[in-house]
């Protein structure tokens, strides 16, 4: 399975490329998925961008206690997906491949170390219409569709 992409490359633009892990993370009830919201009043999964030599594991759990201060557990790879999109806010055009991952559990430890974001739990049908990237979409529809394969074999 190839990369899925989102937004279109436009040609002779320079594009800034960040690349990210996120992550779909449920209730206690697997009812409702954590949705992280900055200040630009987006809506994104909880994740963000690898620095300097970290696995995808380690940007993950960086990443889940600055935004959640939550310790967590990597569950399955979902997929690998990019997006292309021009930040308004930035005025920046922006190429961002990231790599989506399942959480197997998690715990709350402490306050979210960054205090600037807004947390939410929503179903994923309210997640889906409020989710701003093309491939945080995709990587939660690609979660259902695994949690209903496995949910059906499971039975």
């Amino acid at each position: 399975m190839g990369v899925k992409t989102f937004g279109m490359k436009i040609e002779n633009q320079i594009y800034r490329t960040r690349i990210g892990v996120h992550f779909v993370i449920f209730d206690q009830e697997r009812k409702q998925i954590l949705i992280v919201s900055p200040p630009n009043g987006s809506f994104l999964l909880p994740g963000g961008e690898i620095e300097a030599n970290e696995t995808q594991e380690e940007t993950a759990k960086r990443e889940s206690m600055e935004e959640l201060g939550f310790e967590i557990e990597l569950g399955e790879f979902i997929g690998e997906a990019e997006d292309y999109y021009y930040s308004k806010h930035r005025k920046q055009h922006y190429h961002n491949p990231a790599y989506f991952y399942t959480v197997k559990s998690w715990k709350s430890i402490c306050v979210p170390l960054e205090d600037f974001n807004r947390l939410e739990w929503m179903t994923i049908p309210e997640a889906l219409t409020k989710l701003k990237r093309g491939s945080h979409k995709w990587a939660v529809q690609q979660y259902e569709k695994m949690y209903v394969e496995m949910s059906q074999t499971i039975e």
